[in-house]
């Protein structure tokens, strides 16, 4: 992710209607990844959860939109107060940013830049969401993503991508966001679940994809929008550098996903949808961090070994008894160190910086620099996280009564229903419905 930078006034960029107009399509790429990552998850829940499942990322677009216009772009890319956080009044409201006022050392407007932070801010507490599927109260979540944006996301994308910023400073290579988008949204996840506990029947009730259809669609449109989000994050066009982004990007995807159907295929002895789905996702969040320093056949290898990484990781929430309802931690945390430490050994110093990897004779200084950036990203998000969820479950309540989570979380919190059996519609009217109606005794078998 480029970041802030001085440049001496002789040697001042100019506004590119070129750079800028690029950037804007890249943002538009991004935002499209929230709807894609709804309808994501969406599918992958039982059918009287699905419509719940899409308005926890679509929320995000709302809440988190605002806290940026607010105060969120000043605490994660103003002038930088003790490494730790940033501040600048006009940043505030985006009040005082002139019309074509540059962002530092680059060719777009501060404006631009602004907005394409914004669809990373929106999508990164939209990622948690899976996690905690079927039983979190609407109002809670909501909460959440305010005090989470503000408490976490702000913080560390300072740490991260802000001048000034500690990991910064220190070297951490975070292209688009393995750090302060996939590790911080995956510790986040675990922090809460484990506070909030398992969903009512967990390993024991079949809790299948009601579409999985609805599942390949959200794929598809992420793994469109991911070349705004990996592309876009040099912001420009003019050396190649991102060029190189957009081919790592597909191709580290693709590799991922043929590594995690081949596992599917010798564990399970089957090739699945969802296996290609989460195979995708797994191979764009692992080298959304290190795109930018490694070749394309190293990006083939990054692939790989996330893919058939994460695969296997998806198990360990049976194993330790944690439920992560849609594997947000055996995809985006797990993905996202790996994605993260392996700029440790492929970066071949080259495209984004001079910094070389283990493989390219850059012995294992950058590995190091990678890993304090991981670990002290996934502690302080975990921590915090959990206190946060933690509050809330003691003061308003996370979770939804055990009746209503068995009856069906979209007519509680919504007082609608994803799919008309009946024919008679859904709405306000028909939050009465009983188990006793076809509605609800046809969305029971499907549940089933």
């Amino acid at each position: 992710m480029a970041s802030a930078i001085t440049t001496l006034a002789a040697e001042a960029p100019q506004l590119s209607a070129a750079n800028t107009g690029f950037m804007l399509i890249c943002s538009a790429l991004v935002m499209l990844m929230t709807p894609g990552l709804a309808f994501f998850y969406g599918g992958m829940v039982r059918v009287k959860s699905s419509l719940n499942m899409l308005m926890m990322s679509f929320i995000s677009l709302g809440i988190v939109t605002i806290l940026w216009v607010l105060f969120g772009f000043s605490l994660a890319f103003g002038a930088d107060t003790g490494s730790v956080i940033g501040w600048s009044a006009d940043y505030v409201g985006l009040s005082g940013i002139g019309l074509t006022e540059l962002w530092d050392g680059y060719t777009v407007p501060v404006y631009v830049f602004a907005v394409f932070q914004l669809m990373f801010a929106i999508i990164t507490p939209a990622l948690i969401s899976g996690a905690l599927a079927d039983r979190v109260k609407f109002t809670a979540w909501a909460l959440f993503i305010t005090l989470w944006a503000t408490l976490v996301y702000f913080p560390v994308a300072h740490w991260v991508w802000g001048a000034g910023g500690w990991l910064f400073e220190l070297g951490v290579i975070d292209f688009a966001g393995g750090t302060a988008v996939h590790i911080n949204a995956g510790a986040a996840a675990l922090g809460v679940i484990l506070v909030i506990g398992k969903r009512v029947g967990f390993k024991k009730d079949p809790m299948r994809p009601h579409s999985l259809p609805l599942v390949m669609l959200g794929a598809g449109l992420l793994w469109f929008g991911w070349f705004g989000f990996n592309a876009g994050s040099w912001l420009g066009n003019d050396d190649g550098i991102g060029a190189v982004m957009f081919v790592n990007t597909q191709v580290a995807t693709a590799a991922a996903m043929l590594a995690w159907l081949a596992y599917e295929k010798i564990r399970h002895g089957s090739f699945t949808t969802l296996g290609a789905a989460s195979g995708a996702v797994a191979g764009l969040v692992a080298i959304t961090p290190s795109g930018g320093s490694c070749s394309p056949l190293g990006a083939i290898a990054i692939g790989a070994i996330a893919g058939l990484a994460c695969a296997m990781a998806v198990g360990l929430k049976y194993k330790f008894g944690y439920d992560d309802s849609l594997d947000v931690v055996g995809v985006h945390l797990v993905g996202g160190i790996l994605g993260s430490l392996l700029v440790g050994l492929f970066a071949t110093g080259g495209v984004q910086s001079e910094a070389k990897g283990l493989f390219y004779g850059g012995g294992l200084e950058q590995l190091g620099k990678q890993a304090i950036g991981v670990f002290a990203v996934l502690a302080y998000s975990l921590v915090a996280s959990a206190l946060l969820a933690f509050v809330l479950d003691k003061t308003i309540g996370m979770r939804v009564t055990e009746d209503d989570e068995v009856s069906g979380i979209d007519q509680v919190e919504h007082a609608e229903s994803a799919y008309d059996f009946s024919g008679a519609g859904g709405g306000a009217s028909s939050r009465s419905t009983t188990a006793t109606t076809p509605v609800a005794a046809a969305s029971k078998k499907v549940d089933a």
